[in-house]
């Protein structure tokens, strides 16, 4: 008998929906933010989707995370009057749903014209490329997520201000804080064995009520999918508890804020061998890493908006918070941008430490194995290590980043190597998307401006 995480063909998606006598399965995919849109789907129309596909009202490509409309893309708005758009549901994806009797979940990606804006679909032509050059992707995702003793309801009430964490105070890898709350890590744990995103580690992060989950590794279309899952349903999961979730870059100015660190690797498809180990060259890393290494680090600034997309991003990626501050590398180094992780042909890989909790996983591994791909094609050299603290850096050594969402996405726009791994479309799209959130940004008022102008100035 099928399981959930055994469907592969559309034939055994039906199977398992008949043998569990659903009279409605759950449908969701994956907007420019990363987050799930989606929808109960009854079982006919879910078995005719199966076989023909459905529609899915584009304005999911057309609106940012509060709903509100675009004004400035080409692609979908008033002027097209938000027509649907084609889907194909992914027989693969199917997953139980844990807080639901017997339910199913799967998911689906935008097909058509929608199919370039599509960041799964983004994703996957990457990973298509990579496969083509005679590499198999693999990848893991790592999130730091505060949580709260709120609920979306006293949040807004308190203005978002003095809210309750967790657990109080300051307290990295604590047994003491683990082993009181072991219900609730327990729940985490089997959340990730049942929704297919197992958790290699889980621990206590600085800061109250901060926790950090290792997902384990997988080829990266599927790692991206486990790590989209993975902030959902903790979310799910928190407020069934009565909790909150978060995982804004950063929060508030007390506290380091939180990442969504990236490790990659990449085995030759043939061999099933590792690539980036080579022991005659100079600390095992070979050529083909380097190169590797050298796109990431080359390409950072151009890509930067698909790595940290929202205002808040830019909070984050401050010296002394544990976040890169310039497009640097080193070994071992976790004051670095990219840290190469030596060892042996199973362990050895780059972690991408640039990665914010807030991005979209589709997107942010996009941007970094697309661009140690374009490394590769282009035979990039990267700059010398850096060796100690890489926030002490002279500003001209630091290779700085851009500082501003709207900076970014003004980078994203010119760089040829995004309109090549990326294409033209989805490009113009998201930067535009980006131009927005810093429009929708500077419109707002602020506490701190009300505090320093109201009666002073």
């Amino acid at each position: 008998m099928v399981k959930a995480r055994e469907v592969k063909t559309l034939q055994e998606a039906r199977a398992i929906v008949e043998r569990r006598g659903l009279s409605h399965v759950k449908v969701g995919l994956f907007d420019i933010d990363g987050i799930l849109r989606g929808k109960y789907m009854s079982r006919d129309k879910f078995f005719s989707a199966l076989a023909k596909g459905f529609s899915f009202c584009d304005v999911v490509l057309g609106w940012d995370v509060k709903d509100q409309l675009y004004d400035n893309v080409r692609y979908t708005g008033w002027h097209t009057g938000y027509p649907d758009a084609p889907v194909r549901i992914l027989p693969h994806s199917c997953r139980d749903v844990p807080f639901e009797d017997n339910m199913l979940l799967f998911l689906a990606e935008f097909d058509g014209r929608a199919e370039a804006l599509c960041p799964r679909a983004v994703l996957r032509r990457v990973v298509e490329r990579c496969q083509a050059m005679g590499f198999a992707p693999f990848a893991a995702l790592e999130y730091e997520f505060f949580l709260f003793d709120e609920t979306p309801e006293s949040v807004r009430s308190k203005g978002f201000r003095n809210l309750k964490p967790f657990t109080p105070d300051w307290f990295g890898y604590s047994v003491l804080r683990n082993s009181v709350h072991s219900g609730l890590y327990r729940e985490i744990l089997d959340l990730g064995e049942r929704m297919d995103f197992p958790l290699e580690g889980l621990h206590t992060e600085t800061g109250p009520g901060v926790l950090e989950a290792a997902i384990a590794v997988d080829s990266a279309e599927a790692a991206a999918d486990k790590a989209a899952l993975f902030k959902t349903f903790i979310k799910v999961l928190a407020q069934c508890r009565g909790l909150m979730a978060t995982f804004m870059s950063r929060w508030s100015s007390h506290y380091p804020g939180q990442s969504g660190h990236i490790h990659l690797s990449l085995c030759d498809t043939r061999s099933g061998d590792s690539v980036f180990v080579d022991s005659r060259q100079a600390q095992g890393m070979s050529e083909t890493m380097c190169q590797f290494l050298a796109g990431q680090q080359r390409l950072m600034p151009e890509f930067l908006a698909l790595l940290a997309p929202t205002i808040n991003s830019y909070r984050r990626l401050v010296p002394g918070f544990w976040a890169p501050t310039g497009a640097n590398w080193g070994v071992e180094n976790r004051t670095t941008a990219l840290r190469a992780i030596l060892g042996n042909s199973q362990s050895q890989r780059i972690e991408y430490r640039l990665g914010a909790a807030d991005a979209n996983p589709y997107l942010a591994l996009a941007a970094a194995l697309g661009s140690g791909l374009y490394g590769i094609l282009q035979q990039w050299q990267p700059s010398d290590p850096i060796e100690g603290n890489a926030y002490a850096l002279a500003p001209q050594a630091r290779q700085a980043l851009p500082t501003t969402l709207w900076d970014s996405a003004q980078s994203l726009k010119k760089s040829q190597a995004a309109r090549e791994l990326f294409g033209c479309e989805f490009i113009d799209h998201f930067a535009a998307s980006r131009e927005w959130e810093e429009r929708e940004y500077r419109r707002h008022v602020s506490d701190w401006e009300l505090d320093r102008y109201f009666e002073i100035i």
